[in-house]
């Protein structure tokens, strides 16, 4: 499915935000080893989706499509199932997506794993054993649904201890992981580099998931380009366990602060700092397409760091945004896998972008922000979308936006 996407006149808008995937996944697979149920706010999405059914089913082939996070945590999850054997498989681009760092770690505690394709990369065949407890050395530059897998498992096989060496990247996904698991009366310490999980069982009870802050960032990006936009989001939490919930911190030096009014997020214009921008996104890479399309669409000019992991995402992000800015007329420096940067640098933009969206949710979401200054612009494959936000081309246009579908016997939104 293909849009067109244009501004139509101001904004004024409540938005009900999803549920949070990545709480969302974590309180599932601990419902699981549980055995227990009792789950609202739950996300309605693919990735959630793939979690629930693999949960529930007692099929010995699983394939997760493009859900990273049921890869890695499915993974875990059925090594510590003694008794059960299971093939694990998923889309062409999760073949390409590595899982050797959290399979070597799961086999150092006893897991028995085999490749059935390229060694250190999905599909995967588990036999579910008993796991030793063990003090496991982990590198910290490796994304962090590895570590939250191992973590999250630790207690059913009588504990753990993980040191992480090196830079630790995406370290509130970690934090998240601890806080919903001694939610849930497991025994999680973080004190540095050192996770220590103590032999404590888990105690599941009711749990409600908080609205997503990764999805919350779109609509920053958008009041930060529209100003005069009206916008209130819905479902979020003062007080979060998400790590992007910086966006409170990150984003006045983009003219947008919020402010918690009846357990209700305004959005409301701040100062523009005209200052270049130095970010480090090493704890919130999710944020990082956003930022940089706000960033270049602000004609701000900025470097931004701590994108050791975007390349084994959904797509390489760090290609995909040089790819897709420039088609907006930005020239984006790339350096290595670590930064990326626009420093005023400009070329004709296309009359019409035509956006591509590499079977990634987020690049969809980020580069509808350009429509406000591009009208007209073109999301192909715009359904990627369901992998986090299926609602999200429903909100803009309820918000004011023409969305439009352009492929032949689909229906307009």
């Amino acid at each position: 499915m293909d849009l067109r996407i244009s501004r139509n006149g101001n904004i004024d808008y409540d938005v009900m935000l999803p549920g949070s995937k990545s709480l969302s996944n974590r309180a599932l697979l601990i419902m699981a080893l549980c055995g227990n149920t009792g789950i609202t706010g739950l996300a309605m999405c693919d990735d959630t989706d793939v979690m629930t059914r693999a949960l529930g089913s007692d099929a010995r082939e699983i394939n997760v499509g493009a859900a990273g996070t049921a890869m890695r945590f499915l993974t875990a999850y059925y090594a510590a199932q003694p008794g059960s054997t299971v093939v694990i498989d998923g889309s062409e681009r999760m073949r390409c997506r590595p899982v050797a760092v959290l399979a070597d770690a799961l086999r150092e505690l006893g897991a028995r794993i085999e490749y059935l394709g390229n060694e250190g990369f999905p599909p995967l065949r588990i036999t579910g054993t008993q796991l030793t407890p063990k003090h496991l050395r982990l590198r910290g530059d490796v994304s962090s649904q590895y570590i939250s897998a191992l973590m999250m498992i630790a207690p059913q096989i009588g504990g753990l201890q993980i040191e992480l060496t090196g830079n630790v990247v995406s370290r509130p996904y970690i934090d998240m992981t601890a806080s919903l698991m001694n939610e849930m009366c497991a025994d999680v310490t973080v004190s540095g580099n050192v996770i220590t999980i103590d032999d404590a069982p888990y105690h599941w009870h009711h749990y409600n998931v908080e609205a997503d802050w990764s999805a919350a960032s779109y609509w920053f990006g958008i009041k930060a380009l529209m100003p005069q936009a009206n916008l209130r989001l819905h479902g979020l939490s003062a007080v979060s366990i998400q790590g992007d919930s910086r966006l409170l911190t990150t984003m006045p030096g983009l003219g947008v602060k919020g402010e918690f009014m009846a357990g209700v997020l305004h959005l409301h214009n701040c100062p523009l700092c005209s200052c270049s921008s130095f970010i480090d996104v090493t704890a919130t890479p999710d944020l990082a397409q956003t930022l940089a399309v706000t960033m270049c669409l602000l004609e701000r000019p900025f470097r931004m760091t701590g994108l050791s992991t975007l390349r084994i995402k959904e797509t390489d992000r760090i290609e995909a945004l040089r790819a897709e800015l420039l088609k907006l007329g930005y020239v984006i420096e790339v350096e290595g896998d670590e930064a990326i940067g626009w420093h005023g640098r400009k070329t004709l933009p296309q009359a019409v972008p035509e956006i591509h969206t590499y079977n990634d949710h987020r690049m969809a979401m980020s580069f509808a922000l350009a429509a406000i200054r591009h009208p007209g612009l073109i999301i192909r494959d715009a359904q990627v979308v369901a992998k986090s936000y299926p609602q999200f081309w429903q909100h803009m246009a309820e918000a004011g936006f023409n969305v439009e579908t352009i492929n032949e016997n689909q229906p307009k939104l």
